[in-house]
């Protein structure tokens, strides 16, 4: 019998783990991880930006998490000695139309409670000499980590305090009774007081097997990155944002320099055939028959039908996405870029059609699901651990 059991091994999943061992020194707690080691989905294949939170919501899970864990995230690096550097980042509007939108974006980072500062085309060529833009934000806050290296300290620091990272152990089955919930995975069954639902693309699915029909689907968004040649990453000091299309609920392809000094750009969000979509040829009939039968995925094509198509071009021609990025840095040419591996974003999808804007956590009985935790959640993820830790104390009187 464990006194927690948690579902998902990515930063989210592990940042519960530690929080609540770190909590409660002594208790018995387990990760259980489908995969041969932890980080394999959205938290390795993401951006590493520890973002500042201003594009979220006043008051939201979002706001408040991204604006917190951008501190405790650096805080628990600079503990560690993990690299990372906070180096800031423009957000560009590059014509007088978007000069409107970045005017609310600056006023929603003060609603935020962030540090911003409004540049004008000299104090951005300042920062960044090879971009096209009128004017710009600068988020001084904001940085770059490898968040593969911040899960392995959290998976040791698990160890450490005396629990348990199981891989290669997938869910197969839950049953949620009155004082325990009984786990299977392929090999074996597991006892546990509380379960903490931390699975990502499956967070749906692992709610539904413990008798959770909350109405929402994960819907799997391939993100598609390029890395500049080598000889082209003085094009870009730092992070280079566009200001994002209101009308679409992603950010648009934006540069950043990684950690380890390599320069990625985009990513541009195309809809993903299979929960771990990586390639544009990833297919699995079960995930696409249960994403084509979901009246929200049709609601939701028909709002975004000309920006879905826009992806998608992008998605099968480089030069079309070449173009889009030459908007923002006129100098890169075609050539200059390099395929990089993809990432999926795990985004909830109501069948209203909406995509759910905030993360997305659920009670059950003797359980937690975090149904929703797409970015910021790897900045955020040592305060989705406190609210998650919190949340459990709060039932168990603990």
């Amino acid at each position: 019998m464990y006194d927690y059991l948690i579902i998902g091994g990515g930063i989210v999943g592990l940042s519960v783990g530690m929080t609540l061992l770190e909590k409660h020194p002594g208790a018995k707690l387990a990760i259980l991880e489908k995969e041969e080691d932890i980080a394999q989905h959205q938290t390795g294949h993401n951006s590493g930006v520890i973002h500042s939170g201003i594009y979220y919501n006043p008051g939201s899970y979002k706001a408040r998490f991204a604006k917190a864990g951008n501190e405790s995230m650096r805080r628990f690096c600079e503990e560690h000695e993990i690299p990372h550097d906070i180096c800031g980042k423009v957000i560009v509007a590059t014509n007088e139309e978007e000069i409107s939108e970045l005017e609310k974006l600056f006023k929603r980072a003060y609603q935020n409670g962030l540090k911003a500062t409004w540049l004008s085309r000299e104090e951005l060529m300042e920062k960044e000499p090879f971009v096209n833009g009128l004017e710009a934000i600068y988020l001084p806050s904001t940085g770059i980590v490898d968040y593969k290296t911040v899960s392995s300290v959290m998976a040791w620091k698990i160890r450490s305090l005396g629990g348990t990272v199981l891989t290669n152990s997938e869910v197969t089955a839950i049953d949620e009774r009155e004082d325990a919930v009984i786990v299977d995975t392929k090999d074996k069954t597991y006892a546990t007081k509380f379960l903490v639902n931390c699975a990502g693309l499956y967070s749906d699915r692992i709610a539904r097997m413990a008798g959770y029909h909350v109405d929402v689907k994960i819907f799997p968004f391939r993100g598609e990155y390029y890395e500049l040649r080598p000889e082209k990453r003085h094009l870009v000091n730092n992070l280079i944002y566009p200001v994002p299309n209101p009308n679409f609920p992603f950010l648009g392809v934006h540069a950043t320099r990684m950690i380890d000094g390599k320069v990625e750009v985009g990513p541009n969000a195309v809809p993903g055939f299979k929960r771990e979509a990586y390639w544009k040829t990833s297919f699995n009939w079960k995930d696409f028959s249960e994403i084509i039968s979901y009246p929200g995925f049709w609601k939701l094509g028909i709002t975004y039908a000309k920006e879905g198509l826009d992806e998608m071009s992008r998605s099968f021609s480089k030069k079309r996405f070449t173009e889009n990025l030459r908007q923002l840095i006129p100098s890169i040419e075609e050539d200059d870029l390099m395929p990089a591996p993809a990432g999926v974003r795990a985004q909830a999808l109501g069948s209203n059609g909406e995509l759910f804007d905030d993360f997305f956590i659920i009670n059950g009985r003797n359980s937690v699901h975090v149904c929703n935790a797409p970015s910021p959640a790897a900045t955020a993820s040592l305060e989705i651990g406190k609210e998650i830790a919190g949340r459990i104390g709060i039932r168990l009187g603990v």
